[in-house]
């Protein structure tokens, strides 16, 4: 290829790309390199990139081909791609699949093609995989015990070697149902489905599918358990999601209120037990965590019954069920998420233990088929006040973040914003309770945190979808699970710090359509010249690898124009 100036993106030799935000082609350019690259950072104007061989193992098991990669970065490239990196990327994607996991005689052999059998010579000595196989069964085929099914798709992704594991699957009991005839299974829901299940070959059966909230990830599941037609266990972040997934599988199946249940470990299991992360992960009070019989609940997901696990929101997964997963390798496993990042940097063990990106379909494509709602994203900079800007500059590093975020000016932002949608279901949400409590107060608003009771909170969601209530102000339980398809609003006033996912899941309480067609509006409330603003750029690196962008608003315009509270509408009010 030539130079060409009208394209948006360079590419470096050590596999940065960068693009021109502002290139009228960078759209087309961001939505073919998304698949394959992992957004760094992501300025104003200049957008950087990074193929690394987990984004391109993803991606290679995801269907994309190597061809496809190259071809991409070639056609958007403004000069020739570096050789370098067209070699990397067809070695690196060139690596999935050259070391399969079969199942032989009731054990497990690690086989390459013979090739690879100095490949295979060179992996069996290293310290992490060598104690892991058992004896050398050919030039290029090693005995793996069964117990190591899971640990050594860990050792050798560490080693820069991806295992695919094609030793099939223990059945669990037989249990059939159907899709009620009333459901409309859209095609990206069908086809991430089969992507996952592979016609119930032992090429398919474990991985991850990559959806927008709001789009319908529990209906892949419920496509997925009916081609499976086993007993299914499903794992979630907290009780509300228990009950979601409770009555959208009433609702949208033919199983009965006798085939579904919560875990509770005095009660037999159901067809279909549905249980926490929280519960699955409950430490007997005293014990060490590496101790037998420190997590009495954790032997659920072994039960022999099971055909097939899902982990919703499985970026969430916390490391005791890693390990755990670990040792059920033998179990269908399906994970839903809107997005592989993990915080934790620990992308490699949902791939290694979960299975591979199976299926993915990016935000902006699914808006642009009316699948979830389009979604204008807002930050709002407001500057800390003298006082607290002197305790600001005083402050220890790790309380710099706390005084930023719980700026007091944020209140009256929050009032401001709120007059500016009125009649507009709306949710504020953020991380301190001192900070939530008077935006609650001030808004008479109800207020639901981790210590609400399970069936207020039903009670208040109930209310807000059905527009008696149209303002709820939550702290972090909002994160997750949300049915509430009609919010129109979403004010984010404080966060975990630089957390990309708690970014995208917010955002995605907004995303179900709206029954108008209309948008939805984020707004996101950061102290200027602050470390919030620091981490409010790195929380929006993956929206804007999904396409985002954010329009800045300043926070003393807004409140030196916002309406006299005696001239605007007063929708904050609670109906009885």
């Amino acid at each position: 290829m030539t130079f060409d100036p009208a394209n948006p993106l360079i590419v470096q030799a050590d596999r940065s790309v960068f693009l021109e935000a502002f290139n009228p082609r960078a759209e087309e350019a961001r939505r073919e390199l998304a698949p394959f690259a992992e957004l760094v950072s992501s300025p104003e104007h200049l957008h950087t990139y990074r193929v690394t061989p987990l984004s391109l193992w993803n991606a290679t098991a995801a269907g994309v081909t190597a061809e496809q990669m190259v071809a991409a970065l070639e056609r958007h490239a403004k000069f020739p791609v570096p050789q370098n990196v067209v070699q990397d990327i067809r070695e690196l994607s060139g690596r999935w699949g050259r070391l399969k996991l079969m199942a032989h005689d009731g054990g497990l052999l690690l086989v390459a093609e013979a090739a690879d059998a100095p490949l295979l010579s060179e992996l069996s000595r290293n310290k992490a995989v060598s104690p892991l196989l058992g004896d050398r069964m050919g030039e290029a085929v090693f005995a793996v015990p069964l117990v190591n099914r899971g640990v050594i798709k860990t050792a050798l992704l560490d080693a820069g070697w991806p295992l695919d594991d094609q030793a099939g699957y223990s059945d669990g009991l037989e249990f059939a149902f159907s899709l009620s005839p009333s459901l409309q299974v859209r095609e990206y829901q069908q086809q991430a489905a089969e992507a996952f299940y592979r016609g119930g070959s032992a090429e398919g059966g474990s991985g991850v599918v990559v959806l927008a909230p709001g789009s319908g990830k529990t209906v892949v599941g419920m496509v997925a358990m009916s081609l499976v037609g086993q007993r299914t266990l499903i794992l979630t972040t907290n009780r509300t999601s228990v009950a979601q997934w409770g009555r959208e599988l009433l609702a949208k199946t033919s199983l009965t209120p006798d085939d579904v249940s919560e875990y509770d470990k005095g009660r037999a299991f159901t067809p279909v037990t549905i249980c926490t992360y929280q519960m699955l992960t409950h430490r007997t009070r005293g014990s060490d965590r590496d101790e037998p019989g420190a997590y009495p609940h954790m032997g659920l997901i072994g039960a022999a019954e099971w055909g097939l696990i899902i982990y919703d929101e499985v970026h969430l997964l916390p490391a005791p069920v890693f390990r755990i997963t670990a040792e059920v390798q033998a179990r269908r496993r399906l994970g839903l998420t809107a997005t592989l990042v993990r915080e934790d940097g620990r992308e490699s063990d949902v791939f290694a233990l979960i299975g591979p990106k199976r299926y993915d379909r990016p935000w902006k494509t699914l808006e642009q088929e009316g699948f979830i709602a389009q979604a204008e994203c807002v930050e709002v900079r407001l500057s800390l006040p003298q006082q607290e800007r002197v305790s600001y500059a005083a402050a220890p590093d790790r309380e710099k973040h706390r005084i930023a975020a719980e700026n007091p000016d944020k209140r009256a932002v929050v009032s401001a914003l709120l007059r500016q949608h009125p009649g507009s279901p709306a949710l504020v949400i953020g991380q301190y309770l001192d900070q939530l409590a008077l935006i609650a107060s001030d808004q008479e608003a109800p207020l639901i945190t981790g210590k609400t009771p399970q069936g207020e909170r039903e009670r208040l969601f109930q209310a807000f979808r059905e527009r008696r209530l149209p303002l709820i102000v939550m702290s972090k339980v909002g994160n997750f699970a949300l049915d509430l398809p009609d919010a129109e609003v979403l004010i984010q006033v404080s966060g975990a710090f630089g957390s990309r996912q708690e970014e995208a899941q917010r955002l995605g309480r907004l995303l179900r359509p709206k029954a108008d067609g209309g948008g939805a509006t984020f707004y996101s409330v950061v102290s200027r010249e602050t470390t919030e603003e620091d981490h409010a750029h790195h929380r929006q690196l993956f929206l804007a690898e999904q396409g985002y962008a954010y329009r800045i608003q300043d926070g003393a315009e807004l409140l030196g124009a916002q309406v006299p509270a005696g001239d605007a509408p007063d929708n904050r009010k609670v109906e009885a």
